[in-house]
């Protein structure tokens, strides 16, 4: 999926081997939880439509009496959740760089434990490194594998977010905060964008939408289930079911 999004984009200057490895990119806000969306998801291949999306403690889900909230198990312990296919979905808010509408985004979509406890990590790192102005940074978005002993030492391919090229961290947060400052200046209040995008989010029931959830099952949950980077049937249980305690429990690669 990395490496389709990226040839999309056809940003060629970054092309390796006719392969596109890394992308400039600023994120869409300062707020990492509003940058990276992470949940447990699953979907009604009949209609292609939400059924379930949670967290591990909480969840939303469609019954016959409307959308209700319940409890959530995680996709390990729940039978609905084996039945359909759910898993973690990830959906990563980037701007490219050179991109025409500043309020837009692209959306980089995972289903991949690597990529997406990496990509949170990342995220609060550079939150707190820049003093909340990682909406500034200008970031990479690049393309890096891995072997594990569960991916058998054969290559897992996962998504990080890295500094430029050259770039320190000391000069990337300098950057940001100028830049900062210069739109507070000029009025852009980026404290109230992200509330309004905080309201969006509460204000509707799932994040896709019916044109992209055909090509998303197709992409992330097909008829035959396995783990995404490695190829292997999920196993049952040894990690924690809380998607928060996932996510923190495992560092940068």
């Amino acid at each position: 999926m990395a490496e389709r999004y990226a040839q999309a984009i056809r940003l060629s200057e970054q092309a390796q081997n006719g392969k596109i490895r890394a992308i400039p990119i600023q994120l869409l806000f300062n707020d990492s939880e509003l940058n990276l969306r992470a949940e447990y998801s699953a979907f009604d291949r009949n209609n292609g439509r939400p059924v379930c999306v949670g967290n591990g403690e909480s969840a939303r889900r469609v019954t016959s009496q409307g959308m209700e909230e319940i409890g959530c198990a995680g996709p390990d312990r729940c039978p609905l959740a084996k039945e359909l296919g759910c898993k973690l979905y990830g959906r990563l808010n980037v701007q490219v760089e050179g991109q025409q509408d500043e309020l837009g985004s692209f959306i980089f979509r995972t289903t991949g434990y690597n990529s997406v406890r990496t990509l949170a990590a990342r995220l609060k790192y550079y939150e707190a490194a820049s003093g909340g102005n990682t909406k500034h940074l200008p970031l990479l978005l690049r393309l890096r594998a891995k072997s594990t002993t569960q991916s058998r030492r054969t290559p897992v391919y996962y998504v990080d977010l890295t500094l430029r090229d050259g770039q320190t961290l000391a000069e990337a947060v300098s950057t940001a905060r100028k830049v900062a400052d210069e739109q507070l200046e000029a009025g852009i209040d980026t404290a109230e964008l992200e509330q309004a995008a905080r309201l969006l989010l509460q204000n509707g029931q799932f994040e896709d939408t019916e044109e992209e959830v055909p090509q998303l099952l197709e992409e992330f949950y097909p008829v035959v289930e396995g783990s995404e980077e490695t190829g292997e049937k999920p196993k049952a249980v040894s990690r924690p079911t809380r998607l928060t305690s996932k996510l923190g429990a495992v560092r940068t690669a």
